[in-house]
């Protein structure tokens, strides 16, 4: 890896945690991981929204760690349990590759803020060697405004969490007080830099905001909801999730923080959300 990109791991700065951790010595940040790429999968993908998997799937790799690690999690082997393996820039490289033989409509990065100087690198490296696909980069939303002008030079469309717009609840959720702001910024900084462009009906270009649906706390919903209307309608695409599912670290959730986390959404929380979209 070159200079350039490999000097960013130390001391790290990548996400919102700023935790400093001097990466390239081998010293894990608050993700769990040191400066050694790891993908826990990649394969082609066809659960996610249908402008982005299309016809052929999307071109899916999934790394290894996390940044927030909330334990609600519904991936907890990759975010929280390190699964995956250690692979080189080349053989990421080489991955993207393969999914574009494969028929993949795009290659979906997911969750890499923590390693984005590699990342950054293997993508420049595979479309040397003719990749052509729109890059996607689908992430907790916890990416600083520095990571979206890195990310702007080889990513097409941005599919970014906004898990909260609440100081507390996200102090409460993953120890990120800051996550809405951070956030907030870069959402609108991406917006700014990537116009919704389609060819056809995939997005070729531009944001998705994802935000999922927690179980007794549709407030946070409705305020993310109407930030969105007032900040990023008809900038951006929204994505409301509602499959909010119990795991076994439901029960780390503790007195303190606020929600119902050993059930799924209700159909009073589904409908009243879809009041909320309808009406903003």
């Amino acid at each position: 890896m070159t200079d350039k990109y490999a000097s960013l791991y130390s001391p790290c700065r990548l996400c919102g945690r700023s935790c400093l951790a001097d990466r390239r010595t081998g010293k894990a940040g608050f993700c769990g991981e040191d400066a050694r790429l790891r993908i826990a999968w990649a394969g082609i993908h066809r659960g996610e929204e249908p402008v982005i998997c299309g016809a052929g799937g999307s071109g899916a790799v999934f790394f290894s760690g996390c940044t927030l690690k909330c334990f609600f999690c519904q991936n907890g082997q990759i975010s929280r349990q390190g699964m995956g393996r250690v692979v080189s820039v080349s053989e990421f490289a080489g991955i993207c590759l393969s999914l574009r033989d494969r028929g993949a409509e795009n290659i979906n990065l997911v969750t890499g803020t923590h390693f984005l100087p590699s990342i950054a690198e293997g993508i420049f490296r595979a479309q040397k060697s003719g990749l052509d696909l729109p890059v996607v980069w689908n992430s907790s939303g916890y990416d600083t405004a520095d990571d979206v002008e890195l990310l702007s030079e080889f990513v097409d469309v941005f599919v970014p969490d906004l898990k909260t717009l609440d100081d507390s609840l996200a102090s409460a959720l993953f120890g990120a007080p800051d996550y809405p702001r951070t956030a907030a910024e870069a959402l609108r900084k991406i917006a700014r830099k990537r116009p919704l462009v389609f060819a056809g009906d995939s997005l070729r270009s531009g944001l998705i905001v994802r935000h999922l649906v927690l179980p007794g706390l549709l407030d946070n919903t409705r305020e993310v909801l109407a930030w969105f209307a007032e900040n990023l309608k008809d900038r951006a695409l929204i994505s409301v999730m509602f499959q909010y599912t119990p795991v076994e670290t439901s029960g780390e959730a503790g007195p303190g923080i606020p929600g119902e986390w050993t059930r799924r959404i209700t159909k009073a929380e589904y409908d009243t959300t879809l009041e909320l979209l309808d009406r903003l």
